[in-house]
């Protein structure tokens, strides 16, 4: 990557092995339409969309000790909802840590002016599903027991045809 080149960037927290199939067995039952491939599956606590490469070193000085100083994490299964995009498992964030950690994130990165905060609050949840016109789907619920992530990344996301495709450029894993 050169200092110049843009990198459309997201930082995420992973799910285990066990929870990514769980999902993907409810996936294929439940839904219909682009289903979001089993490496895609993760939560979310920051988008930050194109950034200059040179930021990147900032950014993972931000994650690295955030993830460390953090309680992991534990998610449950609280929903399912779509937006005029993508449908999602909303999920209760059991221990508080994540939000505590997505709003650090949120903080110390707008402090060094590579991201602005959402005006709405966090939502944690696994995008399971994309397209073009909303489906009005109502599946059940997986039946996925209480999930801790395995650790929190920084994402690169490539955008193709056929969707796009993730690349963990570096992760650090919880205070357990």
């Amino acid at each position: 990557m050169t200092g110049d080149e843009r990198l459309r960037l997201f930082l995420g927290y992973r799910l285990p092995g066990d929870a990514v199939a769980t999902l993907v067995e409810w996936q294929e039952r439940e839904l219909r339409g682009r289903l979001v491939p089993a490496e895609n599956l993760h939560v979310t606590p920051a988008f930050l969309g194109g950034r200059p490469a040179t930021e990147l070193p900032a950014i993972l000085d931000v994650l690295g000790p955030a993830a460390r100083e953090t309680v992991t994490p534990v998610f449950t299964v609280s929903g399912y909802r779509e937006t005029r995009s993508v449908g999602m498992l909303t999920l209760e964030d059991e221990t508080g840590s994540a939000a505590a950690l997505a709003g650090r994130l949120h903080g110390e990165l707008a402090a060094v002016g590579i991201y602005e905060p959402e005006r709405r609050p966090w939502l944690p949840h696994v995008t399971v599903l994309r397209f073009g016109e909303r489906p009005r789907l109502r599946p059940s619920l997986p039946q996925l027991a209480p999930f801790a992530p395995s650790d929190a990344a920084a994402f690169l996301s490539r955008l193709h045809p056929s969707g796009a495709r993730y690349e963990v450029l570096e992760s650090f894993g919880f205070r357990r």
